[in-house]
């Protein structure tokens, strides 16, 4: 589903260049839940929007259902991304002027989606995701985890090949947290989609089926066998 391969990412400042990401390869199948697992400077959430085509990385490949997103045109990959990936963000990022339905029907708005079909599949998003009442209400009259459940279920509506979760729980008590990963595990199992949680917590990781570690921008673990190891007094940014 998801191939990265030989990703190395730079960031320049003028005639400065900082490496981010060194030489990343791994490989997602259908249908896993993988935990890409690393501190504040990791590089994880750089190699997060490169795999969304938010960024493309100074070398490598990055294939998602066996399409190069890195060789992809701007609109080729905006399109791209509307139809094929799911995001969930550690904030929500819900529209406050907009109810739960409305908010989850969203992505199919910008695909012409009839109006009847969009409801119908928000309405059953919503109860997946333990939200049957809310669709009327809109996001502040929300719990946090609440709010996180519309965000799932908005993330689902576009039926994509692979979901990014970004902290998906860094903002909810513990209690909550795991409510939120078991709604997760929950639809990755009926529904045979593909996740991609980004996270600081090795709790959150080991609830996953697949553990990617990073480490000052090097891969240092995968399945939890060690790969190359980082090199001794390796770039720390």
């Amino acid at each position: 589903m998801l191939r990265v391969e030989h990703v190395t990412h730079s960031f320049k400042n003028g005639s400065e260049s900082t490496p981010v990401l060194h030489d990343i390869n791994f490989a997602v199948k259908q249908g896993e839940m993988v935990a890409l697992l690393g501190s504040s400077g990791s590089g994880k959430s750089t190699l997060l929007n490169l795999m969304a085509g938010l960024m493309k990385p100074t070398e490598g490949h990055i294939y998602i259902a066996d399409q190069d997103i890195v060789k992809m045109s701007e609109n080729k990959i905006s399109e791209f991304r509307r139809k094929s990936i799911g995001f969930i963000f550690q904030a929500y990022e819900l529209i406050t002027s907009l109810t739960v339905r409305e908010n989850v029907e969203l992505p199919l708005v910008f695909q012409s989606v009839s109006p009847s079909i969009r409801k119908q599949k928000a309405i059953s998003l919503l109860e997946s995701v333990g939200l049957p009442d809310k669709g009327d209400l809109f996001p502040s009259q929300l719990s946090g985890g609440q709010q996180q459940r519309v965000s799932i279920a908005r993330s689902l509506i576009t039926e994509p090949s692979v979901i990014f979760a970004d902290e998906p729980t860094g903002n909810l008590d513990s209690t909550t947290e795991q409510e939120i990963i078991g709604i997760l595990l929950q639809l990755n199992k009926t529904m045979n989609t593909t996740f991609i949680i980004v996270t600081h917590e090795i709790e959150v990781a080991e609830q996953m089926q697949r553990i990617v570690s990073l480490r000052n921008g090097y891969l240092i673990t995968e399945k939890g066998v060690s790969t190359e190891s980082e090199p001794e007094g390796g770039d720390k940014h």
